[in-house]
């Protein structure tokens, strides 16, 4: 089983929610409905799974239910003696093709018999279609791809190494020359394979680098199905705009030109299709924010953006032309930056950012703006040798107006510190993660301080 990161938040979950289930979202292929049975096997008595795909019927047996206690009597006429109350785990799965079950989760979390999970892919297409989501009875985690931690864990690289990484990401200190160079060998591994699971144990079962694109392209075919059937009004613009993004990324600012789609294309009319493909989880949006202050999105602007592939072993199977040995020859004729960029964007979503980049005339464009710990970090992904040349970073760092205390150059060297800035590995990139509020925040001020400042003569007077 590979290892994911978020069976822990799973976990975590039901520890402390026994009173509300859990939505997983995701792209297909990303590993939902995998890591969910395993979770389900592994914590509980009974575990039941409802495909709604593999079992269509049940869509219209679970339709004429008029409440949740006919819904339990239907499950308990279909599984039986697996229904043990409070013992037991009822996964919904592929929800997009009954998303009525969301709304009936709060009345049977009201039962307060079973807990529930639900998953399916597309759903971010589709809540507008609910008519009422059982807000506060239900939390929702997106997942993604295997990040490079993930793969890196996958590819028997254990915990302590990860460890000493960190331990030098954190200090600013260079690495053994020996480890950083095998390190950069799996990070080149990684822009081929990328983080899909399926893709992932093709690799490990055959080092079979031609099965892996195989694979890759079958989910590739498959989100294109997609496409053609859940948005059949909208399939043309859809089609266009997922297949033009490796293409975007190959030019020189790798921003999405809308132009290229349409000599005449508007973005009012090409908007609910860029929302499709990102609410699908296809693809990651990155938008420019016009000022590096902080919150980054006030000065977000919507019209001009870049697209990336959530999953960079796709982008480079898009690509073709035997990429895959040409990535590990490190030939020229390929734009290894856009590669570079979509890892990075992938990892940073993965990690909870939101996806930000700078661009001004004067001042120049810098990759990605991160917002962390109520400041603005400007990075810079380089895939060459000239990794010293920065002039966008420069630029800001020296702008008293923004008053930016650093910087960050992720690249193929080892570490170093100039001045305010940090150039990294860019496989350390899988260091970069948002901190989260925990899961209570108390605050006991005590106000009545203020009572005493008032008499009784004072309250008469204001009548």
């Amino acid at each position: 089983m590979l290892e994911r990161k978020i069976y822990k938040r799973i976990e975590d979950f039901y520890k402390n929610n026994r009173n509300k289930a859990l939505m997983i979202t995701g792209a297909r292929q990303v590993g939902k409905s995998y890591i969910i049975e395993a979770f389900g096997k592994e914590q509980y008595k009974s575990f039941i799974k409802v495909d709604f795909i593999e079992n269509p019927e049940l869509v219209k047996i679970f339709d004429k239910a008029i409440n949740s206690e006919e819904i339990l009597l239907r499950l308990s006429a279909i599984y039986g003696d697996k229904m043990i109350p409070g013992e037991t785990l009822i996964f919904f799965d592929e929800i997009q093709e009954y998303p009525n079950i969301i709304v009936q989760i709060k009345y049977l979390l009201e039962t307060n018999q079973y807990d529930y999970i639900l998953s399916g892919s597309l759903l971010g297409t589709i809540f507008k279609d609910i008519k009422s989501m059982p807000v506060g009875y239900i939390n929702i985690i997106q997942m993604y791809p295997l990040d490079f931690e993930e793969f890196a864990k996958a590819n028997n690289i254990s915990d302590k190494v990860l460890q000493l990484l960190k331990q030098s990401f954190t200090n600013k200190t260079p690495l053994d020359e020996y480890v950083h160079q095998r390190l950069l060998s799996l990070f080149e591994l990684y822009l081929i394979v990328g983080g899909m699971p399926s893709v992932i144990e093709t690799f490990i079962n055959t080092k079979n680098l031609r099965r892996v694109a195989e694979n890759q392209t079958s989910i590739i075919q498959l989100y294109k199905k997609d496409i053609s059937k859940y948005d059949k009004d909208e399939k043309l613009y859809l089609q266009n705009i997922f297949e033009l993004i490796p293409s975007e990324l190959n030019s020189k600012n790798k921003r999405f030109i809308l132009k290229n789609l349409n000599e005449n294309a508007k973005f009012t009319k090409y908007n609910n299709s860029f929302l499709w493909i990102k609410n699908a989880g296809v693809a990651l949006t990155a938008f420019v924010a016009n000022e590096p202050k902080i919150p980054l999105i006030l000065s977000k602007s919507a019209n001009l953006f870049k697209l990336f592939f959530n999953d960079v072993g796709l982008l480079a199977a898009m690509y073709g032309n035997d990429i895959q040995l040409k990535i590990l020859n490190h030939e020229t004729n390929i734009n290894f930056g856009a590669i570079y960029e979509n890892l990075v964007a992938q990892e940073l979503t993965a990690h909870g950012y939101d996806l930000y980049f700078y661009n001004n005339k004067k001042l120049g464009e810098v990759d990605f703006l991160l917002e962390s710990d109520g400041k603005v970090i400007p990075i810079e992904i380089k895939s060459g040798k000239d990794y010293y040349r920065h002039a966008a970073i420069d630029n800001l760092l020296a702008n008293k107006d923004y008053n930016i205390e650093s910087g960050y150059v992720f690249c193929n060297n080892n570490i170093k510190v100039d001045k305010k800035i940090t150039y990294y590995p860019i496989y350390m990139i899988m260091f970069l993660e948002k901190k989260v509020l925990p899961e209570d925040i108390m605050y006991t001020e005590d106000f009545s301080d203020l009572n005493s400042l008032v008499s009784p003569a004072d309250t008469c007077n204001n009548f």
